[in-house]
């Protein structure tokens, strides 16, 4: 089964070493967006970036980073979007946050025991 329609996309994008309350930042992020009952939340490990401090980290062997991107990316509705947001004020010292609309295809599972 396929569903459609609007929604509101929140990348939120920090480094892997940021931290709140000794957990890794992007956990705290995830577990809130939970919490809040977001539909769903993902985090995305990134391989090389740099930000406002201009210095490139990578994960390259020779130039080994230990503060390599993530970018954590939500999706619901604008209103659940937006009512989230606050929740980010307390959380990030340091990052980018962007807000995008998008249009959304849904794909869900079958049925178990159903046919191909």
């Amino acid at each position: 089964m396929r569903s459609q329609g609007r929604a509101r996309r929140l990348t939120i994008f920090i480094g892997e070493t940021d931290q709140h309350h000794h957990r890794p930042l992007y956990t705290e992020i995830v577990h809130r967006a939970h919490e809040y009952g977001l539909a769903g939340a993902s985090v995305f490990h990134g391989i090389e970036g740099y930000g406002a401090s201009s210095h490139i980290h990578t994960s390259r062997i020779l130039s080994l980073s230990d503060d390599l991107p993530v970018a954590i990316v939500i999706v619901d509705t604008e209103d659940k979007i937006d009512g989230f947001l606050p929740a980010l004020d307390g959380l990030i010292d340091e990052g980018l946050v962007i807000i995008d609309d998008v249009e959304v295809h849904r794909y869900a599972g079958r049925a178990k025991g159903g046919s191909s």
